[in-house]
């Protein structure tokens, strides 16, 4: 492909995709195709002889798209947010179309320098203090598991989880080589309780065992729950144990001072995981992991092949010192865009628009007979049950199921049923770019439809 032929088929490309958002709320949210449909009706195996773009562009509209759930639209209510703000989308294809990896600063001085200042601008809008030092990762796993190798390498044997702590959490522990990992107990609020935390650390001690670090949550997946950060860094620092927070989803709303009280106490964490590509809108993917102890972390992830070596090292980050991988690409810019495109009062003022409609349909449940609104609602997720008189235990988890999957079916709007405390319930997570009160206000109008002619059925 010539750069001619690529400036046209770009600018196609970039029509069908500003087409694509302009008209997906017109579109059913949840695929509807059944399993094996999509690969059937593409080759099994590649084409000898070159296409045309003609004929890959349709066959993006006839097959790939109706094969999708799509995320960025308004009725989008399910997992959690994962918006891609269009100049976030921008600064990926910009990254894309460059080209450039970072196996060391001397590879791509900018690429460096410019992930550099994103982190800090994100430390600022955040909240945190310039203790804290940022990196671009993937994804909170990787996050995680790179939290938990830099604890194992500060000794110990045992991590302490909630029961609501995500399912990456178990994944990195096992990975990190961990073979004792302690639930602990949660309170009314499903946030772990600290005092259980001390409790437990003791009785690891007594039995001989080295705690080494706590994984705390601010908004776990099913809730949004929040642990009590302030209280549980008391107790890590008692102990000497490594306290990893992750806040992958709510850390975007650090963005509002008004939410900073949610993790009261973080400077008393020695890690912590937020998400830009969720809540905040920088295209996926894009993980920010932040720790207080840089040179810590560097000792533990450094290599230094001489093929890499340079003049510069000693006056500058090689931030394939800060993670897993080797090389890296160019994420910063796809927060360079947004930040800059939307300025920050502009990403807080969609976050508080989330937060209110939240708000709403969580009066509207808690006033509605046979309704039950079951945790509580301190961000974008609203956890909800219709439950009329006379309907419990596995009879009342089928009609959950049930009435949320004919929402699902209907094409009207997606959410995602989950389990908490041992029945099923439907999250409702707000938080799509177009998502306005009129679309909270249709949902909640097509949940109580769909919820009685389950039950009538």
């Amino acid at each position: 492909m010539t750069p001619e032929e690529f400036r046209k088929r770009g600018h196609q490309l970039i029509d069908w995709i500003a087409d694509y958002r302009a008209l997906v709320s017109d579109l059913p949210v949840m695929a509807r195709t059944a399993p094996g449909e999509i690969r059937a009706q593409l080759p099994a195996a590649p084409p000898d002889a070159p296409e045309s773009f003609d004929a890959i562009f349709s066959d993006l509209e006839k097959i790939i798209l109706p094969g999708l759930s799509h995320w960025q639209s308004p009725d989008f209510f399910g997992y959690f947010p994962s918006n891609s703000l269009l100049s976030s989308v921008l600064g990926d294809y910009a990254s894309t179309g460059l080209g450039v990896l970072g196996l060391s600063w001397q590879s791509s001085p900018a690429l460096t320098e410019l992930e550099e200042v994103t982190t800090n601008w994100m430390r600022q809008m955040v909240g945190l203090s310039d203790a804290w030092s940022g990196v671009i990762q993937d994804t909170a796993s990787t996050c995680t598991l790179l939290a938990l190798i830099c604890a194992r390498e500060k000794g110990g044997q045992v991590v302490y989880v909630s029961g609501h702590s995500h399912s990456s959490v178990n994944k990195a522990a096992m990975l990190a080589g961990f073979k004792h990992v302690h639930v602990i107990e949660h309170n009314e609020q499903f946030a772990m309780k600290a005092d259980g935390l001390e409790a437990r650390i003791l009785v690891d001690i007594a039995a001989g065992l080295k705690p080494c670090a706590v994984v705390a949550t601010i908004g776990t997946t099913t809730s949004t729950a929040l642990d009590p950060i302030e209280a549980i860094a008391v107790v890590a620092k008692k102990y000497g144990i490594w306290l990893h927070v992750d806040a992958a989803m709510a850390g975007s709303a650090m963005v509002l001072p008004e939410c900073r009280w949610m993790w009261q106490g973080i400077e008393g964490a020695d890690s912590l995981v937020l998400n830009p590509h969720k809540w905040l809108g920088i295209a996926f993917d894009c993980s920010l992991y932040y720790v207080c102890d840089p040179l810590h972390l560097i000792r533990v992830m450094s290599t230094n092949p001489s093929y890499l070596q340079s003049a510069a090292d000693a006056q500058v980050k090689n931030l394939r010192d800060w993670g897993i991988p080797l090389g890296r690409r160019f994420r910063a810019l796809k927060i360079w865009f947004a930040v800059r495109e939307q300025g920050v009062s502009g990403l807080q003022a969609r976050l508080r628009r989330d937060l209110e409609n939240a708000k709403w349909l969580a009066e509207q449940v808690r006033n509605t007979p046979d309704w039950m609104l079951l945790a509580p609602v301190p961000l974008q997720t609203v956890c909800i049950r219709h439950q009329p008189k006379g309907l419990e235990g596995e009879e009342l988890d089928r009609h959950t199921q049930g009435w949320a999957d004919c929402v699902n079916r209907s094409g009207k709007a997606y959410l995602t049923p989950a389990v908490l405390e041992g029945r099923w319930m439907v999250r409702v997570s707000i938080g799509s770019l177009g998502t306005e009160r009129s679309h909270v206000e249709a949902l909640w109008r097509l949940i109580q439809r769909e919820a009685l002619r389950w039950r009538e059925l």
